[in-house]
């Protein structure tokens, strides 16, 4: 098995939440955006649909990359069976927030670790439930003129503003940011890559 330090760590995303949640491992890595189309296809049951997608971001970069390690990843929301991706203006970002309004939540984070090298890759995902408090409507609307909603699955951010809008949780904190980073380190021990 290879050693970590000869080993080049490609991140496969545009996300700075997920560039600070990998930084927090102290491993070296690079970051490239895949470029790769999500589809929300909601015919394809949730778990296989958040490894698909992170499998489609892993192939697209592992494909311009020779010898590394190449880790995706993709974020969604689901509540009464309807998927929420990532919110792109105000109107949607409003619409999301009024469905999650004062209920749960899933949200589920597919990852993808391939071996550009030899082609050996594994996916898994994380899910975590997430309970909104109730909101009145100025607070919505509040929250969405700060923009953060905007560009974020389910149009909160939990590790930012959005958290006073999150009564609990049950499941990883970090899965709901965007990188489940617990399961995605027992992953990465399989490749022989280990932050501790």
């Amino acid at each position: 098995m290879r050693e970590n330090k000869t080993m080049k760590i490609v991140l496969a995303s545009a996300s700075e939440r997920r560039k600070e949640i990998f930084g927090l491992t102290g491993l070296e890595f690079t970051v490239k955006e895949s470029g790769a189309e999500e589809h929300m296809n909601a015919g394809v049951p949730p778990r296989r649909l958040a490894r698909m997608l992170s499998r489609q971001k892993a192939a697209a970069v592992a494909a311009q990359e020779k010898n590394a390690i190449v880790i995706a990843a993709d974020t969604f929301t689901i509540i009464n069976g309807l998927y929420l991706g990532k919110a792109r203006d105000q109107a949607e970002a409003r619409a999301m927030l009024r469905k999650l309004n004062g209920k749960k939540h899933l949200v589920i984070t597919g990852y993808t670790v391939t071996d550009s090298s030899t082609g050996r890759s594994i996916s898994g995902f994380s899910e975590t439930k997430v309970y909104f408090r109730r909101l009145g409507r100025q607070e919505i609307d509040s929250y969405i003129r700060t923009g953060e909603p905007i560009g974020k699955a389910g149009a909160y951010a939990i590790q930012g503003l959005g958290a006073v809008l999150v009564r609990k949780i049950e499941g990883d904190f970090f899965n709901v940011v965007g990188l489940p980073l617990s399961a995605l380190m027992n992953t990465l021990k399989k490749f022989g890559i280990r932050a501790i």
